[in-house]
Protein backbone atom coordinates (compact mmCIF):
# COMPACT_ATOMS: atom_id res chain seq x y z
CA UNK A 1 0.00 0.00 0.00
CA UNK A 2 2.80 2.41 1.20
CA UNK A 3 4.62 1.85 -2.02
CA UNK A 4 1.65 2.05 -4.05
CA UNK A 5 1.00 5.66 -3.08
CA UNK A 6 4.51 6.67 -3.45
CA UNK A 7 3.92 5.54 -7.31
CA UNK A 8 0.53 7.59 -7.39
CA UNK A 9 2.33 10.84 -5.54
CA UNK A 10 5.58 10.83 -7.95
CA UNK A 11 2.60 10.47 -10.96
CA UNK A 12 1.13 13.41 -9.93
CA UNK A 13 4.26 15.45 -9.38
CA UNK A 14 5.58 14.96 -12.70
CA UNK A 15 2.06 15.46 -14.77
CA UNK A 16 2.00 18.43 -12.72
CA UNK A 17 5.16 19.78 -13.51
CA UNK A 18 4.72 19.66 -17.14
CA UNK A 19 1.39 21.43 -17.17
CA UNK A 20 3.29 24.07 -14.61
CA UNK A 21 6.44 24.52 -16.36
CA UNK A 22 7.69 26.74 -19.11
CA UNK A 23 9.27 25.44 -22.39
CA UNK A 24 11.82 26.47 -24.71
CA UNK A 25 9.88 26.80 -27.47
CA UNK A 26 7.28 29.01 -25.58
CA UNK A 27 9.86 32.16 -24.69
CA UNK A 28 10.36 34.75 -26.16
CA UNK A 29 14.11 34.07 -26.86
CA UNK A 30 12.87 31.78 -29.41
CA UNK A 31 11.11 34.27 -31.46
CA UNK A 32 11.82 34.45 -35.18
CA UNK A 33 9.99 37.65 -34.97
CA UNK A 34 11.11 40.84 -33.36
CA UNK A 35 8.98 41.71 -30.53
CA UNK A 36 7.16 44.97 -31.96
CA UNK A 37 6.30 47.98 -28.85
CA UNK A 38 3.76 50.47 -29.28
CA UNK A 39 5.26 53.40 -27.56
CA UNK A 40 2.48 56.09 -26.76
CA UNK A 41 3.11 59.75 -28.08
CA UNK A 42 2.08 62.41 -25.26
CA UNK A 43 3.73 64.75 -22.45
CA UNK A 44 5.89 62.12 -21.05
CA UNK A 45 8.65 63.34 -19.76
CA UNK A 46 11.01 60.80 -20.77
CA UNK A 47 13.59 60.02 -23.48
CA UNK A 48 12.06 57.33 -25.22
CA UNK A 49 8.20 59.04 -25.71
CA UNK A 50 7.38 58.64 -28.94
CA UNK A 51 6.04 60.92 -31.64
CA UNK A 52 3.06 59.26 -33.77
CA UNK A 53 0.14 60.37 -35.89
CA UNK A 54 -3.40 59.49 -36.35
CA UNK A 55 -2.13 57.44 -39.69
CA UNK A 56 1.00 55.61 -38.31
CA UNK A 57 1.72 54.81 -34.16
CA UNK A 58 3.64 51.11 -35.08
CA UNK A 59 7.48 51.40 -34.28
CA UNK A 60 9.87 48.89 -35.84
CA UNK A 61 11.65 48.03 -32.16
CA UNK A 62 11.84 49.75 -29.05
CA UNK A 63 15.16 51.42 -26.93
CA UNK A 64 14.81 50.50 -23.41
CA UNK A 65 16.00 52.62 -19.89
CA UNK A 66 16.96 51.22 -16.31
CA UNK A 67 17.93 53.06 -13.79
CA UNK A 68 18.90 56.22 -16.19
CA UNK A 69 21.14 54.06 -18.48
CA UNK A 70 20.18 53.49 -22.03
CA UNK A 71 20.38 50.28 -24.60
CA UNK A 72 21.25 50.20 -28.54
CA UNK A 73 20.25 48.22 -31.06
CA UNK A 74 22.70 48.35 -33.92
CA UNK A 75 21.36 50.56 -37.33
CA UNK A 76 22.85 47.14 -38.91
CA UNK A 77 20.58 45.03 -37.06
CA UNK A 78 17.45 46.60 -39.17
CA UNK A 79 18.12 43.90 -41.86
CA UNK A 80 16.58 41.46 -39.98
CA UNK A 81 13.24 43.61 -38.77
CA UNK A 82 9.74 43.15 -39.98
CA UNK A 83 10.15 45.19 -43.92
CA UNK A 84 9.11 48.70 -43.61
CA UNK A 85 6.18 50.43 -44.99
CA UNK A 86 6.14 53.60 -47.13
CA UNK A 87 6.15 56.46 -44.59
CA UNK A 88 3.12 58.56 -44.09
CA UNK A 89 3.27 62.10 -44.33
CA UNK A 90 3.41 63.11 -40.87
CA UNK A 91 5.07 60.24 -39.66
CA UNK A 92 8.31 57.73 -40.13
CA UNK A 93 8.67 54.18 -38.66
CA UNK A 94 10.78 54.32 -35.66
CA UNK A 95 14.55 52.81 -36.38
CA UNK A 96 16.28 52.49 -33.29
CA UNK A 97 19.05 54.87 -31.54
CA UNK A 98 20.47 55.13 -27.87
CA UNK A 99 17.91 56.41 -26.98
CA UNK A 100 14.41 57.15 -28.30
CA UNK A 101 12.21 55.65 -30.69
CA UNK A 102 12.13 58.16 -33.43
CA UNK A 103 8.55 58.59 -34.83
CA UNK A 104 7.53 62.29 -35.31
CA UNK A 105 3.89 63.16 -35.88
CA UNK A 106 2.43 66.30 -37.37
CA UNK A 107 0.89 67.39 -34.47
CA UNK A 108 -1.76 70.17 -34.95
CA UNK A 109 -0.63 73.95 -34.67
CA UNK A 110 0.04 75.09 -31.11
CA UNK A 111 2.54 74.66 -28.19
CA UNK A 112 2.82 71.09 -28.09
CA UNK A 113 5.15 69.34 -25.59
CA UNK A 114 7.22 66.03 -25.58
CA UNK A 115 9.47 64.27 -23.34
CA UNK A 116 12.95 65.67 -22.06
CA UNK A 117 16.64 64.88 -23.68
CA UNK A 118 18.71 63.33 -21.26
CA UNK A 119 21.89 64.33 -20.11
CA UNK A 120 24.77 61.77 -21.53
CA UNK A 121 27.34 63.00 -19.14
CA UNK A 122 26.87 63.12 -15.25
CA UNK A 123 24.65 65.77 -14.05
CA UNK A 124 22.13 68.12 -16.27
CA UNK A 125 24.63 70.97 -17.89
CA UNK A 126 22.74 74.52 -17.00
CA UNK A 127 24.28 76.16 -20.03
CA UNK A 128 25.48 75.58 -23.93
CA UNK A 129 28.83 74.54 -24.36
CA UNK A 130 31.48 77.13 -25.74
CA UNK A 131 30.73 77.06 -29.05
CA UNK A 132 32.09 79.65 -31.77
CA UNK A 133 31.24 78.42 -35.03
CA UNK A 134 27.88 77.40 -36.13
CA UNK A 135 27.15 75.36 -39.75
CA UNK A 136 23.54 74.94 -41.09
CA UNK A 137 22.70 72.72 -44.19
CA UNK A 138 19.79 73.64 -45.54
CA UNK A 139 18.20 70.43 -47.71
CA UNK A 140 14.66 71.39 -48.99
CA UNK A 141 10.81 70.11 -49.33
CA UNK A 142 11.24 66.64 -47.58
CA UNK A 143 9.67 65.52 -44.81
CA UNK A 144 10.83 63.77 -41.65
CA UNK A 145 10.06 60.54 -42.86
CA UNK A 146 12.01 60.55 -46.19
CA UNK A 147 14.71 62.58 -44.34
CA UNK A 148 15.87 60.62 -41.35
CA UNK A 149 12.76 57.43 -41.61
CA UNK A 150 13.93 54.27 -42.16
CA UNK A 151 12.68 54.28 -45.49
CA UNK A 152 15.21 57.24 -46.33
CA UNK A 153 17.43 57.10 -49.55
CA UNK A 154 20.10 59.20 -47.91
CA UNK A 155 21.97 56.26 -46.03
CA UNK A 156 24.83 58.51 -45.69
CA UNK A 157 22.37 61.09 -43.73
CA UNK A 158 19.83 58.60 -41.87
CA UNK A 159 22.60 55.92 -40.96
CA UNK A 160 26.17 57.22 -40.98
CA UNK A 161 25.87 60.54 -39.45
CA UNK A 162 22.97 59.90 -37.47
CA UNK A 163 24.95 57.13 -35.22
CA UNK A 164 27.55 60.35 -35.00
CA UNK A 165 24.73 63.01 -33.82
CA UNK A 166 21.51 63.51 -31.91
CA UNK A 167 18.33 63.43 -33.98
CA UNK A 168 15.23 66.24 -32.96
CA UNK A 169 12.36 63.94 -34.07
CA UNK A 170 10.18 66.68 -33.11
CA UNK A 171 11.49 70.02 -35.51
CA UNK A 172 9.12 71.42 -37.36
CA UNK A 173 9.07 73.93 -40.35
CA UNK A 174 7.03 76.94 -39.50
CA UNK A 175 5.49 77.97 -43.35
CA UNK A 176 5.38 76.93 -46.66
CA UNK A 177 6.92 77.28 -48.99
CA UNK A 178 11.16 77.18 -48.99
CA UNK A 179 11.98 80.88 -48.77
CA UNK A 180 9.53 81.69 -46.16
CA UNK A 181 11.13 79.32 -43.52
CA UNK A 182 14.42 80.45 -44.92
CA UNK A 183 13.50 84.27 -44.20
CA UNK A 184 12.31 82.62 -40.63
CA UNK A 185 15.59 80.84 -39.68
CA UNK A 186 17.51 84.55 -40.66
CA UNK A 187 14.82 87.10 -38.96
CA UNK A 188 12.40 85.89 -36.97
CA UNK A 189 9.74 87.06 -39.43
CA UNK A 190 6.74 85.64 -40.73
CA UNK A 191 5.81 85.24 -44.57
CA UNK A 192 4.73 87.19 -47.04
CA UNK A 193 2.06 86.50 -49.10
CA UNK A 194 4.66 86.46 -51.70
CA UNK A 195 7.45 85.10 -49.86
CA UNK A 196 5.07 82.09 -48.88
CA UNK A 197 5.38 81.49 -52.69
CA UNK A 198 9.19 81.76 -53.22
CA UNK A 199 8.76 85.48 -54.56
CA UNK A 200 8.35 85.12 -58.35
CA UNK A 201 8.14 88.73 -58.38
CA UNK A 202 11.52 90.33 -57.12
CA UNK A 203 10.24 92.85 -54.94
CA UNK A 204 10.38 95.74 -52.29
CA UNK A 205 8.53 95.11 -49.12
CA UNK A 206 6.90 98.70 -48.56
CA UNK A 207 6.14 98.55 -44.78
CA UNK A 208 2.81 99.58 -43.25
CA UNK A 209 3.72 99.47 -40.09
CA UNK A 210 5.34 97.24 -37.54
CA UNK A 211 3.37 94.69 -35.36
CA UNK A 212 3.69 92.14 -32.61
CA UNK A 213 6.81 90.79 -32.59
CA UNK A 214 8.73 92.96 -34.47
CA UNK A 215 6.73 91.55 -37.68
CA UNK A 216 7.58 94.07 -40.72
CA UNK A 217 4.09 94.66 -42.00
CA UNK A 218 3.04 94.76 -45.79
CA UNK A 219 3.46 92.65 -49.22
CA UNK A 220 6.81 91.96 -50.99
CA UNK A 221 9.47 90.00 -50.72
CA UNK A 222 12.71 92.04 -50.30
CA UNK A 223 12.55 93.43 -46.37
CA UNK A 224 13.88 97.01 -45.74
CA UNK A 225 16.82 97.86 -44.24
CA UNK A 226 15.44 98.59 -41.11
CA UNK A 227 14.50 94.92 -40.23
CA UNK A 228 16.76 93.16 -37.72
CA UNK A 229 18.70 90.43 -38.95
CA UNK A 230 21.02 87.25 -37.99
CA UNK A 231 23.55 88.94 -40.10
CA UNK A 232 23.46 92.50 -38.74
CA UNK A 233 23.54 90.90 -35.05
CA UNK A 234 27.12 88.95 -35.52
CA UNK A 235 28.05 92.26 -37.93
CA UNK A 236 27.49 94.19 -34.74
CA UNK A 237 29.33 92.00 -32.33
CA UNK A 238 32.41 91.77 -34.83
CA UNK A 239 31.43 88.39 -35.63
CA UNK A 240 31.04 86.70 -38.74
CA UNK A 241 28.66 84.99 -41.02
CA UNK A 242 28.69 83.78 -44.91
CA UNK A 243 26.47 81.69 -47.01
CA UNK A 244 27.55 79.31 -49.25
CA UNK A 245 25.13 78.44 -52.16
CA UNK A 246 25.98 76.36 -54.70
CA UNK A 247 25.27 77.47 -57.89
CA UNK A 248 26.94 81.03 -57.52
CA UNK A 249 30.18 82.33 -58.66
CA UNK A 250 31.48 79.28 -59.10
CA UNK A 251 33.64 78.19 -62.12
CA UNK A 252 31.03 76.88 -65.15
CA UNK A 253 27.71 78.82 -63.50
CA UNK A 254 26.47 82.08 -65.04
CA UNK A 255 25.53 83.79 -61.85
CA UNK A 256 27.99 85.57 -59.77
CA UNK A 257 28.07 85.88 -56.07
CA UNK A 258 25.19 87.42 -54.41
CA UNK A 259 22.76 86.50 -57.44
CA UNK A 260 19.21 87.86 -58.01
CA UNK A 261 16.87 89.80 -60.10
CA UNK A 262 16.42 93.18 -60.59
CA UNK A 263 14.37 94.92 -58.12
CA UNK A 264 10.65 94.78 -59.64
CA UNK A 265 11.32 91.80 -62.00
CA UNK A 266 9.95 88.86 -62.71
CA UNK A 267 12.01 85.29 -61.24
CA UNK A 268 12.18 82.37 -63.38
CA UNK A 269 13.87 80.59 -60.47
CA UNK A 270 10.59 80.80 -58.46
CA UNK A 271 8.63 78.13 -61.02
CA UNK A 272 10.62 74.93 -59.83
CA UNK A 273 10.01 73.52 -63.42
CA UNK A 274 12.36 71.04 -65.32
CA UNK A 275 13.56 74.05 -67.37
CA UNK A 276 14.91 76.34 -64.71
CA UNK A 277 18.41 74.78 -63.82
CA UNK A 278 20.33 74.52 -60.51
CA UNK A 279 20.25 78.13 -59.25
CA UNK A 280 17.48 79.12 -57.23
CA UNK A 281 16.99 82.81 -55.80
CA UNK A 282 14.49 81.58 -53.55
CA UNK A 283 17.00 78.98 -51.78
CA UNK A 284 19.39 81.99 -51.21
CA UNK A 285 17.24 84.35 -48.50
CA UNK A 286 20.30 86.38 -47.69
CA UNK A 287 19.44 88.41 -50.69
CA UNK A 288 16.10 88.91 -49.41
CA UNK A 289 17.47 91.66 -47.11
CA UNK A 290 18.10 95.35 -48.34
CA UNK A 291 20.78 95.83 -45.24
CA UNK A 292 22.80 93.13 -47.20
CA UNK A 293 22.20 94.06 -50.47
CA UNK A 294 23.30 97.19 -50.05
CA UNK A 295 26.81 96.32 -48.08
CA UNK A 296 30.07 95.14 -49.32
CA UNK A 297 28.96 91.61 -47.59
CA UNK A 298 26.34 90.64 -50.54
CA UNK A 299 29.61 90.46 -52.59
CA UNK A 300 32.19 89.07 -49.93
CA UNK A 301 29.71 86.74 -48.32
CA UNK A 302 27.41 85.16 -50.29
CA UNK A 303 29.12 82.66 -52.02
CA UNK A 304 29.46 79.14 -53.68
CA UNK A 305 29.53 76.49 -52.04
CA UNK A 306 32.81 75.78 -53.27
CA UNK A 307 34.52 78.03 -51.45
CA UNK A 308 33.96 76.57 -48.10
CA UNK A 309 37.05 74.49 -48.23
CA UNK A 310 39.40 77.47 -48.11
CA UNK A 311 36.93 78.83 -45.27
CA UNK A 312 37.65 75.80 -43.07
CA UNK A 313 41.59 76.11 -43.15
CA UNK A 314 41.90 77.81 -40.31
CA UNK A 315 40.08 78.55 -37.11
CA UNK A 316 40.46 82.35 -38.06
CA UNK A 317 39.08 82.26 -41.51
CA UNK A 318 35.95 80.23 -40.30
CA UNK A 319 32.70 82.20 -39.82
CA UNK A 320 31.40 82.20 -36.97
CA UNK A 321 27.68 81.50 -38.64
CA UNK A 322 28.15 79.41 -41.81
CA UNK A 323 25.04 78.28 -43.60
CA UNK A 324 25.54 75.88 -46.89
CA UNK A 325 22.90 75.69 -49.86
CA UNK A 326 22.98 72.96 -51.97
CA UNK A 327 21.46 73.96 -55.75
CA UNK A 328 18.34 72.58 -57.02
CA UNK A 329 19.86 69.68 -58.07
CA UNK A 330 21.62 68.27 -54.95
CA UNK A 331 19.35 69.85 -52.32
CA UNK A 332 16.67 67.10 -51.75
CA UNK A 333 13.97 68.84 -53.74
CA UNK A 334 11.68 65.89 -55.55
CA UNK A 335 11.34 68.22 -58.59
CA UNK A 336 14.40 67.35 -61.06
CA UNK A 337 16.56 70.42 -61.34
CA UNK A 338 16.36 69.74 -64.90
CA UNK A 339 14.55 67.21 -67.41
CA UNK A 340 16.09 64.08 -66.95
CA UNK A 341 18.08 64.82 -64.01
CA UNK A 342 18.26 62.56 -60.89
CA UNK A 343 16.05 64.29 -57.95
CA UNK A 344 15.43 63.86 -54.06
CA UNK A 345 17.65 62.63 -51.56
CA UNK A 346 20.35 60.55 -53.26
CA UNK A 347 21.76 63.66 -54.93
CA UNK A 348 21.25 65.60 -51.71
CA UNK A 349 23.22 62.47 -50.12
CA UNK A 350 25.98 62.67 -52.34
CA UNK A 351 26.42 66.49 -51.71
CA UNK A 352 26.50 65.79 -48.30
CA UNK A 353 29.16 62.93 -48.43
CA UNK A 354 31.46 66.09 -49.90
CA UNK A 355 31.03 68.88 -47.53
CA UNK A 356 29.96 67.18 -44.42
CA UNK A 357 33.70 65.12 -44.17
CA UNK A 358 35.46 68.82 -44.79
CA UNK A 359 33.19 70.63 -41.93
CA UNK A 360 33.16 67.63 -39.35
CA UNK A 361 37.36 67.52 -40.25
CA UNK A 362 37.84 70.83 -39.80
CA UNK A 363 39.88 72.91 -36.89
CA UNK A 364 37.02 75.18 -36.07
CA UNK A 365 34.53 72.31 -35.89
CA UNK A 366 36.62 70.01 -34.14
CA UNK A 367 37.50 72.81 -31.10
CA UNK A 368 34.14 74.45 -31.15
CA UNK A 369 31.51 73.86 -33.84
CA UNK A 370 28.08 72.88 -34.41
CA UNK A 371 26.67 71.43 -37.78
CA UNK A 372 22.98 71.19 -37.88
CA UNK A 373 21.46 69.48 -40.87
CA UNK A 374 17.67 70.20 -41.46
CA UNK A 375 15.16 70.84 -44.36
CA UNK A 376 13.45 74.20 -45.19
CA UNK A 377 9.74 72.64 -45.18
CA UNK A 378 7.65 69.37 -45.80
CA UNK A 379 5.32 69.19 -48.31
CA UNK A 380 2.47 71.91 -48.91
CA UNK A 381 0.90 68.75 -51.31
CA UNK A 382 1.01 65.97 -52.69
CA UNK A 383 0.87 62.54 -50.98
CA UNK A 384 3.43 63.60 -47.92
CA UNK A 385 1.27 66.87 -47.14
CA UNK A 386 2.54 67.81 -43.94
CA UNK A 387 1.41 71.59 -42.23
CA UNK A 388 1.38 70.31 -38.71
CA UNK A 389 3.71 72.68 -36.31
CA UNK A 390 4.93 73.11 -32.67
CA UNK A 391 5.78 75.38 -30.36
CA UNK A 392 3.10 78.15 -30.17
CA UNK A 393 3.07 78.81 -33.94
CA UNK A 394 1.66 82.52 -34.58
CA UNK A 395 -0.92 83.30 -37.31
CA UNK A 396 1.34 85.13 -39.04
CA UNK A 397 -0.28 88.86 -40.21
CA UNK A 398 0.94 88.97 -43.85
CA UNK A 399 -0.02 85.86 -44.97
CA UNK A 400 -2.46 83.81 -42.55
CA UNK A 401 -3.16 80.43 -42.99
CA UNK A 402 -5.43 77.97 -40.86
CA UNK A 403 -5.65 74.54 -40.60
CA UNK A 404 -8.88 72.97 -41.11
CA UNK A 405 -9.44 73.43 -37.24
CA UNK A 406 -8.83 76.56 -37.53
CA UNK A 407 -5.24 76.25 -36.11
CA UNK A 408 -2.38 78.25 -36.86
CA UNK A 409 -0.74 76.31 -39.90
CA UNK A 410 3.13 75.33 -39.92
CA UNK A 411 5.19 74.22 -42.30
CA UNK A 412 5.10 70.11 -41.36
CA UNK A 413 7.95 67.61 -39.49
CA UNK A 414 11.32 68.14 -40.83
CA UNK A 415 13.29 66.89 -38.31
CA UNK A 416 17.16 68.15 -37.88
CA UNK A 417 20.34 66.68 -37.15
CA UNK A 418 22.98 67.92 -34.92
CA UNK A 419 26.71 67.37 -34.47
CA UNK A 420 28.81 68.20 -32.37
CA UNK A 421 31.98 67.70 -30.19
CA UNK A 422 29.57 68.26 -27.53
CA UNK A 423 27.11 65.94 -28.85
CA UNK A 424 26.87 62.21 -28.11
CA UNK A 425 26.47 60.24 -30.69
CA UNK A 426 23.17 58.33 -31.99
CA UNK A 427 21.13 59.72 -29.45
CA UNK A 428 17.44 61.29 -29.96
CA UNK A 429 16.20 64.08 -28.54
CA UNK A 430 11.71 64.52 -27.96
CA UNK A 431 11.73 67.85 -27.28
CA UNK A 432 9.66 70.28 -29.59
CA UNK A 433 11.66 72.81 -31.52
CA UNK A 434 11.33 74.70 -35.36
CA UNK A 435 12.98 77.02 -37.01
CA UNK A 436 13.02 79.94 -34.72
CA UNK A 437 13.89 77.78 -31.86
CA UNK A 438 17.59 77.43 -33.92
CA UNK A 439 17.57 81.02 -34.77
CA UNK A 440 17.44 81.31 -31.05
CA UNK A 441 20.06 78.90 -30.35
CA UNK A 442 22.48 80.61 -32.43
CA UNK A 443 21.55 83.63 -31.04
CA UNK A 444 21.98 82.57 -27.69
CA UNK A 445 25.25 80.78 -28.68
CA UNK A 446 26.51 83.85 -29.75
CA UNK A 447 25.15 86.19 -26.65
CA UNK A 448 22.62 88.03 -29.31
CA UNK A 449 19.03 89.12 -28.41
CA UNK A 450 16.01 87.34 -29.96
CA UNK A 451 14.97 88.30 -33.06
CA UNK A 452 11.33 88.38 -34.19
CA UNK A 453 9.42 84.67 -33.37
CA UNK A 454 12.78 83.59 -31.54
CA UNK A 455 11.68 85.27 -28.77
CA UNK A 456 8.43 83.82 -28.44
CA UNK A 457 8.00 81.94 -24.63
CA UNK A 458 6.56 78.66 -26.35
CA UNK A 459 10.24 78.94 -28.44
CA UNK A 460 12.72 77.03 -26.47
CA UNK A 461 16.66 77.18 -27.37
CA UNK A 462 18.19 73.71 -27.55
CA UNK A 463 18.69 72.21 -24.34
CA UNK A 464 21.63 72.25 -22.58
CA UNK A 465 21.34 68.44 -21.74
CA UNK A 466 21.89 67.84 -25.10
CA UNK A 467 25.24 69.43 -25.78
CA UNK A 468 26.91 67.04 -22.47
CA UNK A 469 29.35 64.69 -24.24
CA UNK A 470 32.27 66.48 -23.95
CA UNK A 471 34.67 66.73 -26.14
CA UNK A 472 37.04 63.20 -27.04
Amino acid sequence: MSALLVLVFLGFGVLLGDVAGSRVGDTLASARSRLKVVIPSGGSTAATASRSSPESSSSESSSSESAGETTSTEPESQAEATPTPTPTPAAATTKTTTTAAKTPAGAGGGGSTGGSSKSTAGAPATKLPPLKHVFVIMLSDEPYASVFGPASTAPYLAQTLERKGELLVRYDAVAHEELANEVALLSGQGPTAETAANCPNYTEISPTGVGADEQVLGGGCVYPASTQTLMGQLTAKHLTWRAYVQGIDEAGTQQGACAHPALGQSDPTALQTASTGAYATFRNPFVYFDSVLDSPACASDDVGSSALKASLASVESTPSFSYVVPDRCDDGNPTPCTPGAPSGLAPADAFLKTVVPEILGSKAYKESGLLVITADEAPSSGEFADSSSCCGQPLFPNAPSTSPDGAPRGGGAVGALLLSPYVKGGTTSEEPFNHFSLLRTIEDVFGLEHLGYASLSAVKSFEPAMFTAGKG
